[in-house]
């Protein structure tokens, strides 16, 4: 599935193909929660990085979100670069170098009219607001990453597009 995106001021815009656009699973990670989710949580798709192609890119900016880690808490700096609109801040897609295949545009981006999940998979709740995990849970919740890939869930319920 093609997917058209753009941030809200339209000075960045992209096209992407994904195999994985049905927006299933909702990251409530303070770092997802802050920096793309306006529900307590951000959803993330996943998509062919060697398809994306954008326009506006100069008005653009990369994040590499903070977090802390391992023995003592180190905070440690993430690889993942957060690419987001530096005009209205629009959050646009996460890029991993540790997938370079994959990228992962934000649910709230993308104009193309998305599939409709059959259920939600809620990740991260150790990390969430009290408030946030109030919102109905249609799906497995997990306190931190669930045990399947996002394809195998694709793959399970058959929505690969």
């Amino acid at each position: 599935m093609i997917l058209n995106g753009s941030c809200h001021c339209k000075l960045v815009t992209y096209t992407v193909e994904s195999q994985t656009a049905v927006p299933f699973m909702r990251c409530f990670c303070s770092i997802c929660r802050k920096t793309g989710g306006s529900g307590g949580y951000g959803i993330n798709l996943g998509a062919n990085n060697d398809t994306l192609e954008v326009k506006g890119i100069e008005h653009t900016s990369v994040y590499h979100a903070i977090f802390k880690h391992g023995i003592g808490n180190k905070e440690v700096r993430s690889s993942a670069e957060r690419r987001f609109c530096k005009h209205c801040g629009s959050a646009l897609w996460l890029f991993s170098p540790e997938y370079p295949h994959l990228v992962h545009p934000y649910a709230s981006s993308v104009d193309t009219e998305l599939p409709v999940p059959p259920s939600h998979v809620n990740i991260m709740l150790d990390s969430a607001p009290a408030w946030a995990k109030k919102i109905e849970m249609n799906g497995p919740s997990y306190e931190e990453y669930p045990p399947m890939s996002l394809l195998q869930w694709h793959e399970e319920h058959e929505s690969l597009t």
